[in-house]
């Protein structure tokens, strides 16, 4: 039987990549999360993780398990929050903007879990780019917003709390001149041909903190297409510079790639709630919000 507890030590090391980080951040023995994750990968009869330099990836029976993971951990929650029928008495309607990158990789998990534990709440989304969505906050017709907060343009007029952080890394093939250096340099990656992905403004941010090291990369492609970028990294094509959030060690076509540590790295990309200064919130909106924070984080 697949426990709990396996679940749980299997999530940490995925989001932390490291044995170490993840018995540090539970305060248990590694060796404790090393013999969970092997039971589990005995019961399953698949490999989850694989080793690299500095910790481990998952494999892309890993990548596929990891969903379950999370939906067994959801699945536990939402019993919990069954157990407090007080939440009925929260109601109302939250305007709720999001990006691109917050609706994909964010909120649609603990969204569905928060409808299910405040069911008399109805949240109405829009998604739209960063910067309309800042004025959608402003003029009152989004209420809360889910967005980069590390590019926020109106940031003196808004309140905003920053949820996930992301590293920015090289991402390269596998048999990428690159891919065996423990840590490369901006420099270093703007010598290949260069991918530029459009959404969510990472093509604006990769041109602005090239261009702050005297840099200009040699764009070969710009693509809104992730699984696009993903193909031609994997096949040499190009190389890139994104967050780690965004990464995957494998493509669609069944091409690998790796995640390169930058020396001299961008800033990380933070995702985080915005809403407008002074704004009080309602009970729907305190709610939102709270849940969202600790999902997210």
């Amino acid at each position: 039987m697949i426990t709990l507890r396996q679940v749980r030590y299997f999530l940490a090391v995925a989001e932390t990549e490291k044995v170490s980080a993840a018995a540090t951040n539970l305060g248990i023995s590694q060796s404790a999360i090393t013999l969970s994750v092997k039971e589990l990968e005995n019961q399953l009869g698949v490999t989850l993780f694989e080793r690299r330099v500095g910790g481990v990836a998952l494999t892309r029976e890993g990548q596929n398990f990891i969903g379950h993971a999370r939906n067994i951990e959801a699945a536990v929650a939402d019993a919990v929050a069954d157990m407090h029928p007080d939440r009925t008495d929260v109601e109302g309607t939250v305007k709720l903007g999001v990006t691109n990158a917050g609706a994909g990789y964010f909120l649609i998990p603990p969204l569905a879990r928060f409808q299910r534990a405040f069911p008399n709440v109805s949240v109405q989304l829009l998604e739209r780019e960063r910067e309309e969505l800042e004025g959608q906050v402003l003029s009152g017709a989004v209420d809360i917003a889910l967005l980069l907060t590390s590019n926020l343009s109106n940031a003196p007029d808004l309140e905003h709390r920053g949820l996930f952080q992301s590293p920015r890394g090289a991402w390269v093939a596998t048999n990428h001149p690159l891919a065996s250096r423990d840590t490369v340099s901006r420099a270093d990656v703007v010598e290949f041909p260069y991918l530029l992905y459009q959404i969510d403004e990472a093509d604006r941010s990769s041109r602005v903190y090239l261009a702050a090291s005297g840099l200009e990369p040699k764009v070969l492609f710009e693509t809104t297409s992730l699984e696009a970028l993903r193909s031609m990294v994997a096949t040499g094509l190009g190389v890139t510079i994104l967050s780690r959030m965004l990464f995957r060690p494998w493509s669609l076509d069944g091409g690998r790639l790796e995640w390169v540590p930058i020396t001299d790295a961008p800033p990380p990309m933070e995702i985080g709630l915005v809403w407008r200064k002074g704004h009080e919130f309602s009970a729907a909106e305190a709610r939102l919000v709270e849940y969202l924070e600790a999902a997210i984080r």
